[in-house]
């Protein structure tokens, strides 16, 4: 039960306007953390996967040149 609400945690979270990526890094990092302590596989695919598709729109050009420069 404890997975699953963590997983829901995981899959709700958004990155606040004021925020900054490493303090938004660190929120997702320790939920995931949390999850694979648990014995939950979470990939590090889906975690930047998750990151980049969260990110406020201020973010968009950057995501686009590291979708376009590295294989994502």
């Amino acid at each position: 039960m404890q997975v699953l609400n963590l997983i829901r945690d995981f899959e709700l979270k958004k990155m606040k306007e004021f925020e900054i990526i490493k303090e938004y890094l660190d929120r997702l990092l320790g939920i995931a953390n949390k999850i694979r302590l648990l014995g939950f596989e979470l990939s590090n695919s889906r975690i930047v996967e998750k990151i980049l598709v969260t990110v406020p729109k201020r973010y968009e050009a950057t995501i686009t040149t590291l979708e376009n420069t590295k294989d994502l």
